[in-house]
């Protein structure tokens, strides 16, 4: 079902790609849980698949990093998921997969590795990335602080911190004429 507003079309939060994670992170067989290691990738793939069928641009280039700034301002709210936005629903999942997005985005620019520890009760919220210089940052944890705190949080600033060229903001999409009025 598409929800549609103006010139574009987006995705309700529970139409695919938006609806499940849980099949990008089982194993084939289906009989064992993936490892946090191998969660990582087809997290950061899936929300970019989503982010893209929603209008933003999630194309693994530091620049993207604004698109995720402009995703939790639009969905998000004092800390809280506004109401029927696309965090509303299986918020868990999808600041992992965000978190997931931002180190892949890093690690493709900048190198270094992922360390995960499926024996710590919270190894998804403590997945780390350590840089070739390094730097050791914690993307999903950055994603919940984002979405918690909001704009003074921001992820284009983390990216930026942390040594990758993010390049100026993007303009946001303007919105219908309806929307500018009506909200």
């Amino acid at each position: 079902m598409l929800e549609m507003g103006g010139s574009d079309s987006r995705l309700r939060a529970n139409d695919w790609p938006w609806n499940d994670l849980r099949g990008a992170w089982n194993n084939p067989d289906n009989k064992t849980m993936n490892t946090l290691m191998q969660d990582i990738e087809p997290s950061s793939l899936w929300i970019a698949s989503a982010l893209n069928s929603s209008g933003y641009v999630a194309d693994f280039t530091p620049r993207s990093l604004w698109e995720f700034d402009r995703f939790f301002d639009e969905h998000s709210q004092n800390g809280a998921a506004k109401p029927g936005s696309l965090l509303a629903e299986a918020q868990g999942q999808r600041l992992f997969a965000v978190g997931c997005y931002m180190g892949d985005v890093v690690q493709r620019t900048l190198g270094g590795v992922w360390v995960t520890d499926d024996a710590d009760p919270e190894g998804e919220i403590n997945i780390e990335l350590q840089l070739p210089d390094g730097t050791r940052c914690w993307p999903i944890q950055r994603a919940m602080k984002r979405f918690k705190n909001g704009a003074e949080d921001g992820i284009a600033g983390w990216g930026s911190g942390l040594g990758l060229v993010i390049g100026p903001q993007p303009e946001r999409p303007r919105k219908g004429l309806w929307k500018r009025l009506f909200g």
